[in-house]
């Protein structure tokens, strides 16, 4: 499976009393379709799969694809901490019909990189689906090392690899020495860099609220090659970057951004707070900003 242009992960709307609002998720759905991205995430951190049942989790990988159909592809998320956990959201993806899976470490284990390749390995044998591997050893604590890529280079279903790891030597070990495993941005401030090395795909969570600013950077970058053109598109998206990456409520950011468009997500769940309202007041400026200067931009370069 070729990973190719922007991937969002999906966010869950919430009513006020924390249970799923599937009409508002339709919503989000129809929203990123038309918008032009070029595939949907579901069950993603972004998505706060971590605070939701297991019941939960399969009926809206079902509700999605139903959603979606064939017009985009959809990748669901297996995170657990147990490996038997993930594997049963592997075989629940491929059975409602998903393109591909979202393989990530296992949270809070620290499990060492032959156990994150057997774990990775063996949701591979349960589904047999294409897979994007996801490194985020912020929120993990572990990284998948070259032990644990050499390991998972034996199954061509492991086709691709989300780097959140924020380390520009691990950028380079995987454009250089992993070809054969495509590179997705992972880390939004460093979306240029990763363009630079050859990088053909971006997950990004921004781009549920602002999925325009990101296809112009992917578009400029990958598409065009004007790396001119592509810093001072990056450069308007920094702030909105910083406020997302860097104000510790990411989740809510990005919620509240939907919202924004008319698509009202609701709160996100426990432990989690809702923004308040300067934290609104901000978000809603950066956006606001960086889509006049983006427009600015893209007019210019236009002519």
């Amino acid at each position: 499976m070729q990973f190719e242009g922007i991937y969002t992960p999906v966010v869950t709307p919430y009513r006020d009393d924390f249970s799923i609002d599937k009409a508002a998720f339709e919503q989000a759905l129809e929203h990123l379709i038309s918008s032009g991205v070029q595939g949907i995430i579901v069950a993603g951190t972004t998505g706060e799969y971590y605070a939701q049942t297991a019941e939960e989790r399969v009926e809206l990988m079902g509700f999605a694809k139903k959603i979606i159909g064939k017009r985009l592809p959809l990748i669901v998320g297996t995170g657990a901490i147990r490996t038997e956990d993930s594997i049963f959201f592997a075989e629940q993806a491929k059975a409602i019909g998903a393109d591909a899976l979202l393989i990530a470490t296992p949270p809070y284990a620290c499990p060492t990189a032959h156990e994150i390749a057997l774990h990775a390995l063996a949701i591979d044998r349960a589904a047999n689906l294409p897979a994007m591997l996801y490194n985020y050893p912020g929120r993990m604590s572990v990284n998948m090392d070259e032990e644990t890529l050499d390991r998972l280079s034996r199954s061509p279903n492991f086709c691709a690899i989300k780097e959140s790891s924020g380390d520009p030597n691990r950028l380079h070990l995987l454009a250089r020495d992993y070809p054969h495993i495509q590179l997705s941005c992972g880390m939004d401030d460093q979306a240029l860099e990763f363009f630079a090395w050859g990088a053909r795909s971006w997950v990004c969570a921004g781009s549920n609220f602002a999925p325009e600013a990101h296809i112009a950077l992917y578009r400029a970058c990958a598409m065009e090659g004007n790396f001119t053109k592509g810093r001072a598109i990056m450069s308007a998206m920094l702030p909105l970057m910083r406020v997302l990456e860097q104000g510790g409520k990411f989740v809510q950011c990005i919620k509240h951004g939907l919202t924004l468009r008319g698509i009202d997500c609701g709160p996100p769940r426990l432990p989690l707070q809702p923004l308040n309202k300067d934290d609104k007041s901000e978000l809603a400026e950066v956006i606001k900003t960086m889509n006049i200067t983006i427009a600015a931009i893209e007019k210019e370069t236009s002519k």
